[in-house]
């Protein structure tokens, strides 16, 4: 009687699927552009928690059933234009949830950019970010300007210069680790991240400590901010997914309780170090000028109680003491991990283009002294070798592969070349990122990676005279575009020229070949590596650890 029930159930929700299925591609015929049916939507939580299983299944078959690839999380790394080369600039994916269009057309992406009150940021698909609080991934329409105006307080010049500094730092103890040990590339450059981004949240530093190393102690009591943070970091998506009190559970796995016990210790730093700088500005002191400082000065102290004020309708001014700890632990998040991994992918193609190599070291060679700190405000502006490697390593592997608004209870229209096409409510809209940065029609061989696409030469062999070339307008947006863009762009491109400028200057990084290699065959396989991704938060490599490179003085 059971399974009778089971069945039943199944063969319902079969059935309801296949005609919501039909209903939403009815709906998206209407937009008049071309539409793929895919049979099971990819927030479907059934779905996420098995989608990896099933790939991996009809990955060992060689399977791809259709369309059905379009249901693998992060399929468009690697569609990247394919669809787009095929179906033209706007195509729509429909499920039986929902109607999802993805655009290339650089000025439609643009009009959907500037236009935040027709198209929205589903708020929703961000929720789960809030493990310490609300931030400004979640905020509503309404609340974001707010939530962006603070955010930008702590990114100034003069954080810059300490970005820098702290950046030459962590790069010269990296290097100094690689000369005497396999890199491994991936670890080490979070690791790199990891101690810049302590230093500036909370002017905490910490001595770069390779991942060889790490591996070699004994599992840690996660006591200070760093280690708590890397942790909660590392296992960032169970934070996510599972609430925290739940991690504690006395039946809980042990390692689980370890994650609970950092995420614990973790929230105890942020406290402390809030309750330090309310204190210090009470007494009219400067306080520590990490990023906590600048969310204190502007937070509303008649707000800082823990809880909103009530029974008041006075607008909230600055931050609350909840949305300081959640935009922290974003800022960690999106700060952490995209700069680590871009760094992973940059130096991996350096390995595999030793002539790149050459190129950014003569620019270092003839701009920078072999003492860099203290000299953000000179030489970042120069150093545009270094800034192309940043933007070329993003154009082929930006660390999220779309950005995604949503309509809101109303249609709404966009140009679409000579033709207007009207979304109906509540349709996803992806402008896509992968695709953009891929299209042949906005950039020459878009397949090679190719920094020097970025540079436009002097004339008069003063390198510090080149100048970058900007691309077409919405052509390339890997820190999004228009008035939501990300607030960390300049946080990112300080960390990665610094890295590079530090690591290129006396230094070659080469991919050690296996026996009998050759040097094309060797270049194979280390671009192989690089576009062998997996999609869980943000693109990352699977295994950079199976290409070594080494680290050798010039």
């Amino acid at each position: 009687m059971v399974l009778q029930v089971l069945g039943l159930l199944a063969l319902a929700y079969l059935i309801w699927s296949l005609v919501a299925l039909e209903i939403n591609y009815y709906r998206a015929s209407a937009m008049g552009i071309p539409r793929i049916r895919v049979c099971v939507d990819g927030s479907n939580l059934l779905w996420q928690f098995s989608e990896s299983h099933v790939w991996r299944l009809l990955d060992l078959l060689g399977l791809e059933l259709g369309s059905f690839r379009y249901t693998r999380r992060g399929w468009t790394t690697l569609d990247k234009a394919e669809t787009h080369i095929r179906l033209g600039p706007a195509w729509a994916l429909v499920s039986p949830r929902r109607i999802y269009v993805y655009i290339v057309d650089s000025e439609a992406v643009n009009d959907i950019f500037q236009r935040r009150s027709d198209f929205l940021r589903p708020t929703e698909a961000y929720k789960i970010l809030e493990v310490y609080g609300p931030c400004i991934s979640t905020a509503s329409a309404e609340n974001w300007p707010r939530h962006r105006k603070v955010m930008a307080t702590p990114f100034n010049e003069n954080a810059m210069s300490f970005v820098w500094d702290e950046s030459i730092k962590q790069s010269e103890q990296m290097v100094k680790a690689w000369a005497s040990q396999i890199p491994r590339v991936a670890k080490d450059t979070r690791t790199v991240s990891l101690n810049v981004i302590a230093a500036i949240g909370f002017r905490k530093s910490y001595s770069f400590r390779s991942a060889n190393e790490a591996q070699q102690e004994d599992s840690q009591d996660p006591a200070n901010y760093r280690d708590a943070l890397q942790m909660v970091l590392d296992h960032c998506i169970m934070l996510m997914v599972i609430p925290r009190k739940w991690l504690s559970l006395p039946f809980a796995p042990s390692s689980w309780h370890k994650v609970a016990k950092a995420s614990e210790r973790f929230q105890q730093h942020m406290t402390r170090m809030l309750d330090e700088e309310v204190k210090a500005l009470n007494e009219g002191k400067a306080g520590s000028g990490s990023m906590m400082t600048s969310f204190v000065r502007a937070m509303d102290l008649n707000q800082k109680t823990g809880a909103e004020s009530k029974g008041h309708d006075t607008p909230m001014k600055g931050l609350s003491v909840d949305e300081i700890f959640g935009n922290i632990f974003v800022i960690n998040f999106a700060g952490h991990d995209t700069t680590a991994n871009t760094l992973a992918f940059a130096i991996m193609l350096l390995a595999a283009y030793p002539d790149v190599q050459s190129w950014v070291t003569e620019e270092l060679r003839q701009i920078t002294p072999e003492q860099m700190q203290g000299c953000y405000t000179e030489l970042f502006p120069k150093l545009k070798r270094c800034q192309a490697i940043l933007h070329e390593t993003l154009r082929m592997f930006a660390p999220v592969y779309v950005l995604q608004k949503k309509v809101g209870d109303q249609p709404q229209s966009i140009k679409l070349g000579e033709k207007t096409v009207i979304f109906p409510p509540k349709t996803f809209v992806f402008a896509n990122i992968a695709a953009a940065h891929a299209y042949p029609k906005y950039w020459d061989e878009p397949d090679k990676w190719n920094p020097s696409r970025w540079v436009k030469p002097s004339g008069n062999g003063d390198l510090s005279d080149e100048s970058l070339i900007a691309p077409a307008r919405c052509t390339y947006f890997p820190w999004a575009e228009g008035p939501q863009n990300c607030p960390g762009i300049k946080f990112s491109q300080v960390e990665f020229v610094a890295v590079m400028a530090r690591l290129l200057r006396d230094h070659r990084i080469s991919a050690v070949p296996n026996p009998g290699e050759t040097a094309q065959q060797l270049r194979t396989r280390v671009l192989a590596v690089t576009h062998d991704v997996n999609m869980q938060m943000l693109v990352r490599m699977k295994d950079a650890d199976r290409v070594r490179v080494a680290c050798r003085r010039i």
